[in-house]
């Protein structure tokens, strides 16, 4: 393995998986060699990405060969049984130097690759996979449709309460301006009353003072 990455000089190596080495020797042996390898890795700034098989009900902090401890990061991927289905997840146990996300996180395999899936959770705070996470997003949207109809319809009762109180403030602007023209109109003429009322007693003053006998001086 030092002969060939010496002679390709790759910037990334995938060993794949690090498991097969137990039928080569002990434990220790495979250990040892590994620890090499990977601080080979290191000296010549290149990517490795190991693999582990790990069978299932075993513990998950660890591997097989023991060398958990001397990796960079950690992915753990999965297969949970959920809604009569298996789904694939992801968790980021360890990343050395650096803050990460604690979440599990699904992913599925497509034509373009690798896909993580946004993360579903259930009322009883488990991740919802596959069909069950389709199901919630099916839930959701029609939920968000409703939601929206009901502001429509909110908008829309609205606008008519708008446009009624609008129609009434017009109508009682309409009144207040009939009434006042009358109100204007009847001042108007109460005071072209008084006003002939005067005008007639200052006349029928005048013709009595005409209809007064004159006085004449004693001479």
């Amino acid at each position: 393995m030092h002969k060939l990455i010496r002679e390709f000089q790759p910037r990334v190596v995938v060993i794949d998986p690090i498991t097969n080495f137990t039928a080569l020797g002990t434990p220790g042996e495979i250990k040892a060699m590994l620890t090499r390898l990977i601080d080979f890795f290191k000296m010549q700034q290149i990517t490795a990405l190991f693999t582990s098989l790990t069978s299932g009900g075993s513990f998950m902090e660890s591997t097989e060969v023991g060398v958990s401890s001397l990796m960079d990061a950690w992915l753990l991927l999965r297969d949970v049984e959920s809604g009569a289905e298996r789904n694939r997840v992801l968790h980021l146990l360890k990343s050395r130097g650096m803050a990460h996300s604690n979440q599990v996180r699904e992913f599925v395999l497509t034509g373009h690759g690798v896909e993580l899936r946004d993360v579903y959770v259930g009322s009883s705070g488990d991740l919802l996979t596959g069909s069950s996470r389709l199901a919630r997003e099916a839930q959701e949207k029609a939920e968000a449709v409703t939601r929206e109809q009901q502001t429509a319809s909110r908008k829309r009762d609205l606008e008519r309460k708008r446009q009624g109180t609008e129609a009434q403030i017009a109508a009682l602007r309409s009144d207040y301006e009939t009434e006042r023209a009358e109100l204007e109109q009847l001042i108007a003429q109460d005071k072209a009353c008084a006003s002939g009322i005067a005008a007639e007693r200052v006349e029928m003053g005048r013709q009595r003072q005409a209809d007064a006998p004159k006085t004449t001086k004693p001479n």
